[in-house]
């Protein structure tokens, strides 16, 4: 056989370099920016970021930290992010005004980590009657309250509300501005701790459940062209999911740690949500008879964004869901 000539070896050289640059691309981690607030139902989301999990299914995820869950839509809608884990009623209000935003996965919903607090003796719904509340309006807040005066027989013109964020509603109840607030985790652990007794919950998303919910969102075009980056976070998420079933204590240390709570703190706020399980994921995206199904939640966000005219008209549910991936893992 004779010698490679000076032009074939440099071929070789060349075809070599193809090659390598194939091979790397083909195991190149695909970038994922994920907007977030910080919230006790996205701890999947932290452990998988603890311990790598993203990486092992072909990921480098950003979870990028929003001050204000306000902020979550715009920032999809501008770039600064690829997706949003978000509450089910911002997918419906953005939906109001023309975006097209999907549902890709349920994460949970609140079960007592939302609450309307109020200092004793009011002891029960009814009881605010006349009285000052304090909570944000169009917000996760403003439907556990608009939802609990409803099944009381109320109306929001029943009681005095005082517009007021989250974090705002401890500092104000202390100082006793105001008997009542609505509010979530860790805001209602601080009311509790901090009133010496004086405060109680008189409701709370556990009688509600499914009405808060958190989910994971995409705008419809980034679903079309990144199907399998979005299959991957989800894998990523029940990775997450499950060594926290597994190993409780372990995973308390990396969410506290996310949270910027201890694990012991971490424990206690994860009572107050339900990460829904995968055998059960499908079971929001289908009409129900509760608000554990988004046709349900989502008919009570409907009523009231309308009413406040956040939306002109109410919004179609199947158009904000898409169960497609849930429903392709679940075939396995």
């Amino acid at each position: 056989m004779s010698k490679p000539t000076l032009l074939h070896k440099l071929f070789l050289t060349a075809g070599a370099v193809a090659a390598a640059a194939s091979i790397s691309t083909a195991h190149a981690a695909s970038n994922m920016k994920i907007g977030l607030t910080t919230w006790i139902g996205y701890s999947p989301f932290y452990v998988a970021d603890a311990l790598k999990l993203y990486e092992k299914h072909g990921l480098n995820v950003s979870l990028q930290t929003f001050a204000d869950p306000a902020m979550l839509p715009s920032a999809m809608a501008g770039g600064a992010v690829d997706g949003t884990l978000m509450t089910y009623d911002q997918v419906i209000g953005a939906a109001g005004q023309g975006k097209v935003y999907k549902v890709v996965m349920p994460i949970d919903y609140s079960f007592g980590g939302d609450a309307v607090l109020a200092a004793k003796p009011i002891s029960k719904i009814t009881d605010l009657k006349g009285k000052k509340v304090a909570y944000a309006p169009l917000s996760p807040s403003d439907f556990l309250i608009s939802y609990a005066l409803k099944t009381n027989g109320m109306t929001d013109k029943d009681i005095k509300p005082v517009n007021m964020t989250p974090e705002a509603v401890p500092a104000a109840m202390a100082s006793g501005a105001t008997p009542a607030g609505v509010t979530y985790e860790p805001n209602v652990s601080q009311i509790l701790s901090s009133g010496g007794g004086k405060f109680q919950v008189i409701y709370s998303s556990r009688n509600a459940p499914g009405l808060i919910a958190d989910v994971l969102v995409f705008d419809s075009k980034h679903i079309d062209k990144n199907g399998a980056e979005i299959k991957a976070l989800i894998q990523s998420y029940l990775d997450g999911l499950e060594y926290m079933k597994s190993k409780p204590a372990e995973a308390a240390k990396l969410i506290g740690k996310a949270m910027g709570v201890s694990d012991k703190e971490a424990m206690e706020q994860l009572k107050g949500v339900y990460n829904i399980p995968f055998n059960e994921m499908l079971t929001p995206f289908a009409p129900g008879k509760d608000t554990k199904s988004y046709f349900v939640s989502g008919g009570v966000i409907n009523d009231i964004l309308v009413k406040n005219g956040q939306i002109r008209q109410a919004v179609a549910i199947p158009a904000t869901l898409d169960e497609r991936f849930v429903k392709a893992l679940q075939a396995k």
